[in-house]
């Protein structure tokens, strides 16, 4: 059963004022960047998300309410983050399953061109 999580890139004290309670001082933006886990293999996507959470008010800022400052401020982080790189990591399962696959072929195919006969 795979497995989706969303480890942090990047987190950015804002000075813009909360949309919500106006302070100026309680925005912080984070950016994301997902992480797949399996039986079989760890991999590091290209997807990236960002959230803006007020500390003073305790509440999530969506874009929905974001001012043309907040955006601009966003922009500009969205700029400076530099995610991951994409990368997959092959678990021992994995390795054992291609080791095994890998033997069963070159049995076959020796049996096949009569290098073993039975």
């Amino acid at each position: 059963m795979a497995t989706s999580k969303f480890f942090t890139l990047k987190e950015a004290k804002l000075n813009n004022n909360c949309p919500e309670c106006y302070s100026n001082d309680g925005l912080q933006l984070t950016f994301k960047q997902k992480f797949t886990e399996n039986a079989l293999y760890k991999a590091i996507t290209n997807e990236t998300s960002h959230e803006m959470f007020c500390a003073n008010c305790n509440t999530d800022i969506f874009p929905v309410r974001w001012t043309d400052d907040i955006e601009q401020v966003v922009a500009y982080h969205e700029r400076a983050v530099q995610p991951k790189p994409k990368s997959i990591k092959l678990k021992s399962l994995a390795w054992i399953l291609i080791v095994v696959d890998a033997m069963l072929l070159t049995f076959v195919i020796l049996v096949a061109t009569g290098v073993i006969t039975f």
